[in-house]
């Protein structure tokens, strides 16, 4: 396998996209969890019990959302900035920068192909999560809830696909591609065009 130099605008590209995705995971984890409205609703109500004030569970439900809407207003800009990251990706090959590989090409090691393979199908479910993201926010009302159904099941490729890049790139830093790790955060000797 060759060791690679990954360029100036690779390591921007990949590290930005890192981070916006870790920041929209961190949204989502929230909601499901401490944020979940019912929970929200619930430690309300729990507080209320103490006083003389009391509200319905639609209320409860409704003042759960408007806590929990700032939150969720992140996942919403982490999205708009996913979607100028993703086109400024894309944009990149013409200008001469971060080629795209292309796992059908001939000559490659199967490990290589493996790997062509998984990006191409990540920037695929990204790009769905992208679009129907933005059908949510901007698009139709009546197809709001089908692009949601789709859109929630962005998690399970992106959990995935984490957890199959970091396993790869462990593996390669501590087989055959030594100092992968540094050179991603460096660039490595040379700041060579990837």
């Amino acid at each position: 396998m060759e060791n690679r130099n990954y360029s100036t605008a690779f390591r921007i590209m990949h590290w930005a996209m890192a981070i916006c995705l870790l920041l929209i995971l961190i949204t989502i984890f929230l909601r499901l969890t401490w944020m979940e409205k019912n929970h929200v609703a619930a430690i309300i109500k729990e507080f209320l019990a103490g006083t003389d004030q009391q509200l319905s569970d639609e209320q409860l439900i409704v003042l759960a959302k408007k806590i929990r809407k700032p939150m969720w207003d992140w996942h919403v800009n982490l999205g708009y900035v996913m979607v100028g990251l993703y086109s400024i990706r894309f944009a990149l090959p013409f200008f001469g920068q971060m080629r795209l590989r292309k796992p059908f090409q001939k000559g490659l090691s199967l490990q290589t192909k493996i790997q062509y393979w998984a990006y191409l199908i990540f920037y695929l479910c990204l790009a769905v999560s992208l679009i129907t993201g933005l059908m949510i926010d901007q698009g139709p009302k009546d197809l709001k809830h089908t692009m949601e159904e789709i859109h929630e099941l962005s998690i399970y490729y992106l959990l995935a696909f984490i957890v199959i890049h970091l396993g790869g790139v462990l593996t390669a830093e501590f087989t055959n591609d030594k100092g992968i790790i540094s050179r991603v955060i460096s660039g490595g000797k040379k700041d060579q065009q990837q």
